[in-house]
């Protein structure tokens, strides 16, 4: 837990929150940006944040809108703060008192079939490969893939064991008949290099005793892309949308993908649908039915 503190000493405080989230088992990366979001609230506030009221929290929303923060920057620290005030302060009357900007949401970026696999392909090694491989061939977040560990992978039931998901959930992930054969020579590739162990990270980092950072996921995916000539912006997440929006348009049935995706809502699902031209175009419209403006018979000859 030492890297995701400061250099000065843990207040009691600060401990409770930390406490809080491994109990839940937050991933790395959620209990960074929590620390962060919190620090960010009492460094607005002056003094120990355990110490703020409604208004200090009403100001600290409002300075944050007029200071033109992204919306989603502010909904991600009103999560934190309202985990802060409910489970490590006991004080759900705070949270409840921050407010989450609703903002439409964007059509996510998908990639076709093509522009997978040439993205897959312009890796420049195979640890890279089979990291993205695994972001697109089972759908997982990035931060899941960073975390995944070599006893994570279920060859007998063809299942990746996910430990850490979104919200501290676990669940069992598709491990796909290629993606084995991918992982299996990674895996006598990494063992050959002195990196991988069986109870090891799935994908190690510069230290192979600690895993690879969705930093450098996200710099491997964006220079993958330049390689293959993608114009779109793209990240790992990228991966995952595809994942999904693929799978609708080859007709699975949605609430399947949301239990790939590790989705609690379906309505989180539902929104591929809006990306998944493939479908759209599959569907016959009721006018073409009636069959009443048929085209008009070529001349002969052309």
């Amino acid at each position: 837990m030492n890297e995701l503190i400061s250099i000065a000493p843990v207040s009691p405080l600060r401990q409770r929150l930390i406490d809080d989230m491994n109990m839940r088992h937050f991933s790395r990366e959620t209990r960074r940006n929590y620390i962060r979001d919190v620090d960010r609230f009492a460094t607005f506030l002056g003094r120990p944040p355990d110490t703020a009221t409604a208004e200090d929290l009403r100001r600290f929303q409002v300075e944050q809108r007029e200071a033109g923060m992204p919306v989603p920057t502010m909904n991600s620290v009103v999560s934190a703060l309202r985990f802060f005030f409910t489970h490590t302060l006991d004080r759900p009357d705070l949270a409840r008192r921050l407010v989450r900007v609703s903002h439409p949401r964007k059509l996510p970026v998908v990639l076709s079939r093509d522009e997978v696999t040439r993205l897959l392909n312009a890796t420049t090694c195979i640890k890279h490969q089979a990291a993205l491989s695994v972001a697109y061939g089972a759908g997982l977040r990035v931060a899941e893939v960073s975390m995944l560990k070599v006893r994570d992978i279920d060859s007998e039931r063809m299942l990746l064991r996910v430990e850490r998901g979104k919200g501290g959930q676990y669940r069992n992930a598709m491990l796909p008949t290629d993606l084995l054969t991918l992982l299996r020579q990674w895996w006598k590739l990494g063992c050959e290099q002195g990196v991988m162990h069986r109870d090891g990270w799935l994908f190690p980092g510069q230290h192979a005793l600690k895993p690879i950072s969705t930093r450098q996921l996200y710099r491997v995916v964006v220079e993958a892309a330049q390689a293959a000539q993608i114009t779109k912006r793209v990240g790992p997440h990228t991966l995952r949308h595809s994942f999904a929006t693929h799978l609708l348009e080859d007709g699975i049935d949605i609430r399947i993908i949301q239990t790939l995706l590790g989705h609690a809502k379906l309505e989180n699902t539902a929104f591929y649908t809006r990306v998944a031209t493939r479908t759209v175009r599959a569907v016959t419209s009721p006018l073409d039915k009636l069959g009443m403006f048929l085209p008009e018979p070529e001349a002969p000859g052309g």
